[in-house]
């Protein structure tokens, strides 16, 4: 048993240490709001933050977050700042399939947590490890300097 906290709750599972945190949201907890995608940390889709900074779900051992604060898009919106994202992703629009976006959300939020007023550079770098197949990064750049906006 490894016991996380996950979304402000200290959670038992029962799983392997090396498991990684992606298959014991998804699989062990049932909370699939958080995407496989690459398995290699290189799309973004699986990204939830550790102790308020983005990671990769899907190559994060579960080992490595004992003791520590796992936040996943399930409880993005109990943060102002997640609350913010998620709201201007929805008047923007930003989804078209959808399935990167729990990623991109996590990523944006914590962007915004550090940096108020983020120039497209910051933006860019920020969710550069982002994949969206569907192309909405326009959408995604004006979402996030709206919820900026928003929070000033």
């Amino acid at each position: 048993m490894v016991q996380l906290n996950i979304n402000g709750r200290d959670t038992e599972i029962d799983a392997d240490p090396s498991t990684p945190i992606l298959w014991a949201l998804r699989d062990n907890l049932d909370m699939t709001g958080t995407k496989f995608g690459c398995g290699a940390a290189l799309c973004g889709a699986c990204t939830v933050h550790l102790n308020g900074d983005p990671i990769r779900a899907c190559v994060t051992p579960i080992a490595s977050a004992v003791g520590q604060q796992i936040t996943t898009i399930e409880a993005i919106a109990q943060d102002p700042v997640g609350k913010a994202v998620q709201t201007a992703w929805i008047a923007h629009d930003v989804p078209q399939c959808g399935y990167c976006q729990s990623g991109q959300v996590m990523s944006a939020t914590a962007l915004l947590r550090t940096n108020k007023a983020p120039s497209d550079a910051d933006i860019d770098n920020a969710m550069s490890g982002n994949i969206c197949r569907c192309g909405t990064y326009q959408r995604i750049r004006a979402a996030i300097k709206d919820a900026a906006k928003s929070l000033a």
